[in-house]
């Protein structure tokens, strides 16, 4: 809506006012007469019927008459004063009842004009009336811009304590509509309305706040989101084009010694077909002079952390240094000791940095960072302190990239002078969806194929009745030389019974699993880290049977003889949690088990959940479900920024539409990068426009 006028402010529009504008602006975030056209109803009440007054009796939703106010009055005590009007048609009278801002409704009516009256009747004293209706005059000129589907705009408590109601709403939309005599600028061209069959821009806005008939709602409601949907899409691939054209990165002109004497001399298994095609779309990143921005997705136990390692011994075979960032200090240490033996053999100088290294032994990571000596790095957030300073990092990998902010991921950025390569990577699966929109900028690697021998776990669901039977099956994994994980939530407002849950579970299971026969560990978040350590370190050498822990082995942590994985209290967590401590079993050749337990009541998004976990192991299709159920705004958390506040697409129900005009948008793109050819003239000057006034979409990060 590339039109100056719509960037007047809403205190200027007739029925608005300096009070209602300053509602409007606190509660709707509704500033500009743009801001009023894109502020779409989310429901419609359909208003072709009219009833007669005698029909009433049959009907107890609204109800829509035509007919004079004959008589005008006011009735009861003077605190308890009500407003009555009588309104005829030719079948009988009814009363329409006010109990508040009578003067200026009593001013507002004239005696024998036809009204449009809308409300829900109500039986007082055996007599039906309308109390508090919507009216307006039967007049041609309203009927012009009359829609037989009413409009219903969301709202808050406050705008209708202070008398903004629905129709006040739907009133000052109209006059704005009479305002602008519907001239907006189109913002598509030609071609794309006529290859989509979509209205013109006209007829969509007219359409979204005044429907003429279902029909064409549907025919408005495609257009805006499909115009919605494209720009986003053209920002986000502009974004990442404009990217690789203006921020160089170092070019790896090779892939050396190092990574081949690795692959041909000590991998001492297959990559996967999905794991070789992610690392020739890296090895093609790298050897550009556009700096790598790649998303690495694949589901626990896929093999990200291999393609990992030896991205970074492509880095090092053109002599540059390399990191990996890890969330935990647990996941840190376990990506450590899985690349120190590797390393040695390969002469590769390798170090661990994270909160609990000691003194000495930091100031000779930071020595030999800074004179090129370290040429890998691994850690936790204690990577992106001032201290810590490279000679020449050539490569960032982090590590579930969504436990980091935006803002600790951009400080390895200002460790060079030239920006690394960045390669982020989740065993969490994005839905499609979100991965086309919220990292829409990024270019995507998935490994969609497990390694071969990695076997399906088996889940269930066990409630509180079932907590004998439960135990005695733990008692013949661990017979058969099996350990297990028995997890228990951990939620921060509630942390102290939490606590009390875990500790009781432990008390508890050492009743069940007496010394000397059992042996236990406990882990959570309050402990020291070196007791934390020590705890993990029993269960990994296998000293321990069973690891009681709060969600801290969520991410990563790799036990091949652990079999069996307990979640207490499962209703309590996510989709995407429960997947990943699911994900902490079956890394071994035996067969494993999740055992969701949960109390005899669950709510039907627990249950859903539930079911969802015991039907699938697949952690794509888990993705899509957790997005069904929860949205994108509290799936992605509160610590990414770049959640998109569409203002009538949806990502969840419109996924088909985002794909199919991302791959429209790349198309135009590939034959016209710059917008220059003149049926995209339209094109270019809305994106121009959108830039200009910091839309929304230049809120993704």
């Amino acid at each position: 809506m590339n039109n100056p006028f719509l960037h007047t402010p809403i205190d200027y529009l007739k029925g608005v006012g300096p009070n209602r504008s300053k509602l409007f602006k606190k509660e709707l975030k509704i500033f500009t007469y743009q801001d009023l056209l894109s502020f779409f109803p989310y429901r419609y009440v359909d208003k072709t019927k009219y009833h007669k007054i005698d029909e009433i009796n049959n009907t107890k939703s609204e109800i829509q008459l035509i007919g004079k106010i004959v008589d005008l009055y006011e009735s009861g005590s003077p605190r308890k004063r009500r407003l009555i009007a009588k309104l005829k048609d030719d079948t009988g009278f009814i009363e329409l009842v006010w109990f508040k801002s009578h003067k200026w409704i009593k001013e507002s009516l004239i005696l024998n004009k036809n009204y449009i009256i809308y409300g829900k009747p109500n039986m007082f004293n055996g007599i039906y009336n309308i109390p508090h209706p919507e009216l307006e005059l039967y007049k041609k000129e309203n009927l012009k811009y009359r829609s037989s589907l009413d409009p219903v705009y969301p709202s808050t408590e406050n705008l209708i304590k202070r008398g903004i109601t629905n129709k006040v709403i739907r009133d000052i939309v109209k006059e704005l509509l009479l305002k602008t005599k519907s001239k907006f600028v189109e913002s598509l061209p030609k071609y794309i309305i006529k290859e989509y069959k979509l209205l013109d821009k006209n007829s969509a806005i007219i359409n979204i706040h005044l429907p003429k008939s279902n029909q064409f709602l549907s025919k408005a409601i495609k257009r805006l989101k499909f115009e919605e949907l494209f720009y986003l899409q053209l920002q986000l691939i502009k974004k990442n084009i404009s990217r690789k054209e203006k921020i160089k990165g170092f070019r790896f002109k090779k892939v050396g010694n190092t990574f081949n004497s690795f692959y041909n001399n000590h991998l001492n298994f297959s990559l996967t077909n999905a794991q070789k095609r992610v690392l020739k779309e890296i090895r093609r990143d790298l050897g550009s002079n556009a700096q790598m921005n790649r998303l690495l997705q694949g589901d626990v136990g896929s093999g990200k952390t291999i393609i990992a390692f030896m991205t970074t011994l492509i880095a090092i075979d053109n002599n540059f240094q390399a990191c990996i960032m890890a969330p935990t200090e647990i996941l840190s240490v376990q990506h450590y000791n899985n690349f120190k033996e590797i390393c040695k053999l390969l002469n590769i100088s390798i170090q661990i940095l994270t909160g609990s290294t000691k003194a000495l032994e930091k100031r000779k990571i930071y020595d030999e960072l800074e004179n090129g000596e370290l040429q890998i790095l691994i850690g936790t957030h204690a990577l992106i302190q001032d201290k810590v300073k490279f000679k020449n990092l050539g490569i960032a990998i982090i590590d579930e990239q969504h436990k980091f902010g935006v803002a600790q991921r951009s400080k390895l950025w200002k460790k060079n002078t030239l920006p690394p390569h960045i390669l982020i990577m989740t065993a969490t699966p994005i839905p499609r969806t979100l991965a086309m929109s919220v990292y829409g900028d990024l270019d995507i690697s998935v490994i969609d194929e497990l390694p071969p021998g990695r076997k399906n776990i088996i889940t269930v669901h066990r409630k509180e009745n079932s907590r004998l039977k439960v135990i005695h099956f733990l008692r013949e994994e661990i017979s058969k030389g099996r350990q297990a994980y028995i997890v228990y939530p951990l939620i921060k407002e509630s942390e102290k019974m939490d606590y009390k849950d875990l500790l009781d579970g432990y008390d508890s299971l050492s009743r069940d699993f007496p010394l000397p026969e059992y042996q236990i560990s406990m882990v959570h978040g309050k402990m020291k880290p070196e007791d934390k350590d020590y705890e993990m370190e029993r269960f990994i050498s296998g000293t321990t049977n069973i690891l009681v822990s709060t969600t801290v082995i969520e991410v990563g942590v790799d036990i091949p003889n652990a079999s069996v994985m307990i979640i207490e209290s499962a209703e309590r967590f996510g989709l995407s949690q429960l997947h990943q401590l699911r994900g902490r079993v079956g890394r071994g050749t035996h067969k494993s088990y999740c055992i969701l337990m949960s109390g005899n009541k669950t709510t039907n998004d627990s249950k859903i959940r539930i079911n969802t976990m015991v039907k699938s192991n697949d952690g794509f299709e888990i993705a899509e479900k957790d997005l069904e159920i929860r949205g994108p705004g509290n799936l992605m958390g509160t610590q990414q920024s770049g959640i998109i506040p569409l203002k009538i697409a949806n990502l969840v129900s419109d996924k088909n539409m985002i794909s199919t005009i991302r791959d429209y948008v790349k198309k135009i793109l590939a034959t016209d990068q710059n917008l220059t050819k003149k049926e995209n003239t339209t094109i270019l000057n809305t994106y121009k426009h959108l830039n200009k006034n910091n839309n929304i979409w230049n809120y993704i990060s």
